[in-house]
């Protein structure tokens, strides 16, 4: 039996064990094709409380794990990724419209992840303190006790397992609810992985739903962090969800990330990175390059080869031909970017390629004259779609980046000596000299300020402690004080 056999999960979601969600099922799409892959099934508030109540019970046993227990759990899952990397890899294919190369980045970067999760089961979790009184004094952590993750569609498997495996290995337990629309290689694969790794019942459940599911996973009494990735606009109600309820909101979300062509670049490298930058998986990542800064004396030279890149990379279905970019998600997204486009060049841009659609394929798109107030360089797009603005002073270009409220990820290409300058004045969550804006790995701290989130709380030992724990404080005296009452 395959990983990923249909009669395991169709219709199903998993509440401690696979059972039928009470709120029904909806058909797993192909946005290539319009194919129905097969059913995924949807969870309502009352299975989120359920799921939420057994997780509780489940965490307090496997908290008390030894550490080399639990480590080994998420070693054997980081092995299985690897082990069952082409069954998954076909489902982010066809149900994410995933290019193959960027499916075998998903599923090798779970099993990186699973495999530094690993580590921090031993990793020092906590600290000696100094104290005026007669004791020992310690900072300890502690696990948190359950943990809500929820994961948006661009990078389902990605986006899930980097909260999902650090938040186990920690001792907690997890609510994962993934986008519908990439339900099974966000959620299933995910759920089918532990369960093969030995994970006891309960400490993960899957949860895909709508907006009532994620409020319920917010909500929860159980629940005490809360690990989202998404859209600004959906991110702002989390956090003021969990606000209210006193949960502390790991926020990770959107970008309307700068690329610096700095005088003097390498022009063939730096239009090669902008194209990578603003056309991977259709522009559909947080970190696309969204904003294209060229100094004036490689401007028009620029916007030519960038315009040529575009015109020349293959769009198409990634099942069934060698493509560089696939079909967006479905056709409300592809809406939004063609309505983007179309209110650019209106708005004064100008169209150097693309800005057509066949289907739910959107042709990667060049808009060059690019001013800060242009929908298509002040909006998140996500899409294929590339804007191009010059400039000629570094004071002007810092203001002009600055100028936007998300904070993610900047690329700067060119001298390194003026880059680092121009790095040390830009607010960003990640800067990434001579590379484009999309980068990430599974040791790195990642996140982003203003608009873009609540700073690094995903990637690495440090930023993972701290969002899957709790701080106590422990004294310890070698017989009992004496006090004046």
């Amino acid at each position: 039996m395959s990983l990923l056999e249909k009669s395991l999960w169709n219709s199903k979601i998993n509440i401690h064990g696979w059972i039928r969600g009470s709120a029904g099922s909806q058909d797993v799409m192909e946005p290539a094709t319009g194919n129905v892959l097969g059913r995924v099934g949807l969870a309502s508030a009352e299975d989120v409380l359920r799921a939420a109540s057994a997780a509780a019970k489940a965490q307090l046993l496997w908290a008390v794990k030894k550490p080399e227990e639990r480590a080994a759990v998420l070693r054997k899952a980081g092995d299985l990724w690897k082990q069952h990397a082409e069954e998954i890899g076909s489902w982010l294919v066809r149900e994410a419209g995933s290019i193959p190369a960027k499916a075998g980045l998903e599923t090798h970067t779970a099993a990186l992840e699973c495999w530094e999760a690993a580590a921090l089961p031993s990793h020092p979790h906590g600290e000696v303190l100094t104290s005026n009184e007669d004791r020992w004094s310690f900072a300890r952590r502690r696990p948190s006790g359950v943990v809500s993750v929820i994961a948006p569609f661009n990078f389902p498997l990605i986006l899930s397992i980097r909260s999902v495996a650090p938040a186990l290995a920690l001792g907690n337990a997890v609510l994962l609810k993934p986008d519908p629309r990439t339900a099974v290689s966000g959620g299933v694969a995910l759920m089918r992985i532990f369960e093969e790794a030995g994970l006891p019942p309960g400490l993960l459940s899957l949860l895909p739903g709508g907006a009532d599911v994620g409020a319920a996973v917010v909500e929860a009494p159980e629940v005490r962090v809360v690990s989202f990735t998404g859209s600004t606009a959906a991110g702002r109600k989390v956090g003021e969800s969990a606000a209210r309820h006193l949960k502390r909101a790991h926020l990770e979300l959107g970008g309307n990330n700068a690329l610096i062509v700095l005088p003097g670049a390498d022009l063939a490298k730096a239009a090669s990175a902008g194209a990578f930058g603003s056309f991977m998986h259709q522009g559909q990542i947080c970190m696309t390059t969204g904003r294209h800064f060229v100094h004036e004396s490689l401007y028009d030279d620029y916007v030519e080869a960038l315009a040529q890149k575009a015109t020349n990379l293959p769009v198409g279905d990634p099942n069934t031909g060698e493509v560089a970019l696939g079909p967006t998600i479905d056709e409300r997204q592809l809406g939004n970017i063609d309505g983007i486009v179309h209110a650019s060049v209106k708005a004064g841009g100008r169209l150097a390629a693309g800005g057509t659609f066949d289907g739910l394929f959107y042709a990667p798109t060049v808009l060059a004259d690019m001013d800060l107030e242009n929908p298509a360089f002040k909006e998140e797009i996500f899409g294929p779609v590339a804007p191009v603005a010059r400039f000629s002073d570094i004071d002007e270009l810092i203001d002009h980046v600055n100028a936007n409220e998300y904070g993610l990820s900047v690329g700067i290409l060119g001298d390194v000596g003026l880059a680092m300058q121009v790095a040390d004045r830009v607010h960003s969550g990640k800067i990434h000299i001579n590379e484009q804006t999309v980068s990430d790995e599974a040791n790195a701290p990642f996140g982003g300020v203003g608009k873009s989130g609540t700073g690094s709380r995903f990637g690495g030992a440090a930023a993972n402690i701290e969002s899957f724990t709790e701080i106590q404080w422990l004294t310890m005296r070698p017989e009992i004080a004496e006090y004046p009452f």
